[in-house]
């Protein structure tokens, strides 16, 4: 398998561990979005509490170059390092919430 590849199930594979800790029951439900040809991957919450609408994404994954972007982490785990346990190097991780200039202080890549 190559590399490409193997970076979109990993990606899968958090999205959809992600969006099983949700309760049937409950009102919100998880919706992955994955658009493979494009290299786009999306956890959003979208429906309703009571009178609220719920709707925004929890997690934002990008392939682009060959690397992984997290775009967004709306979640308190540490998603690159679970990349990193999962076997991605830190070199094809960035951190696309922060900006270029945060990037060089961090062990992953700036782009």
């Amino acid at each position: 398998m190559d590399k490409i590849e193997q970076y979109r199930q990993l990606i899968e594979q958090i999205l959809s561990e992600h969006a099983q800790t949700s309760s049937n029951t409950d009102p919100v439900k998880p919706q992955l979005i994955i658009d493979s040809k494009n290299d786009h991957y999306q956890l959003t919450y979208v429906g309703w509490k009571g009178d609220k609408r719920v709707f925004g994404p929890v997690l934002h994954f990008d392939i682009i170059k060959g690397k992984i972007w997290i775009q967004y982490n709306g979640t308190e785990d540490a998603i690159a390092e679970r990349l990193v346990k999962l076997g991605v190097p830190h070199s094809d991780i960035v951190i696309g919430f922060h900006s270029p200039f945060k990037r060089q202080f961090t062990s992953y890549a700036v782009e």
